[in-house]
């Protein structure tokens, strides 16, 4: 198939801003890459949906698909409806995620004008916009408005399973990481309870809001923090 438009992404990890993707498909893939699943077009920031966003080529439209992705996607500043069809038209903006991840449409490759965002490194995510915003450095997370303070456990906990979403992290390793100046017990680990441990995560839950960080217990192994 010919090529019928583009993308341009203004803002998105891996890609240099400005980075343009032809469309010569039917359907076009937009979302995260993992293991197991390769997008046509893939990021890297965990706050994009592994199935984010896909454009299908619909007589001579382009027409977009938000797939049911957990931090949605704006078409020129309104959020899309999960799986309804939005046809595109040339200079149109799409933000996945709040922002995290910015594309330009157009139906005319390499006659836009682009207007770049501000470059935003997703290697830590503290850049999320919209109800929920962290701010790794200043140990701080900000939910609809309000500034709240992370203490120390609170911090280490959070970063660990940030870094490491969607799948398990042992009750080791968060020993290790979160309790790393605790004295080791018998079995080598930090001497850190049960009880201790799931205390911090019901402080979390009650300090940040319950479905502000989707953190779910697997008995006997550890945690999972859901981003999707």
């Amino acid at each position: 198939m010919d090529t019928f438009a583009c993308i341009y992404i203004l803002r998105g990890d891996p890609f240099r801003p400005g980075t343009c993707l032809y469309l010569d498909q039917e359907v076009t893939e937009i979302g995260r890459t993992s293991s197991d699943n390769f997008p046509d077009m893939a990021f890297t920031n965990i706050f994009i949906s592994r199935k984010h966003l896909l454009i299908r080529k619909e007589g001579d439209r382009a027409v977009a698909y938000d797939m049911g992705s957990r931090h949605g996607t704006e078409l020129n500043g309104v959020r899309m409806i999960a799986h309804a069809p939005y046809v595109l038209e040339t200079n149109d903006i799409l933000k996945l995620a709040r922002g995290t991840s910015v594309l330009h449409f157009s139906y005319s490759p390499g006659e836009q004008t682009l207007e770049f965002e501000p470059v935003v490194s997703s290697a830590h995510p503290e850049a999320l916009e919209g109800p929920v915003t962290i701010h790794w450095e200043k140990r701080e997370c900000i939910v609809d408005g309000v500034k709240i303070s992370m203490s120390e456990k609170e911090y280490l906990l959070l970063r660990l399973l940030h870094e490491h979403p969607n799948r398990l992290v042992t009750i080791h390793d968060i020993k290790q990481k979160v309790w790393y100046d605790r004295n080791p017990g018998p079995d080598g680990l930090p001497d850190v309870t049960i009880d201790e441990l799931t205390t911090l995560i019901y402080r979390i839950r009650k300090k940040f809001g319950r479905d502000t960080f989707q953190i779910n217990a697997i008995r006997g192994s550890g945690y999972i923090l859901e981003t999707e």
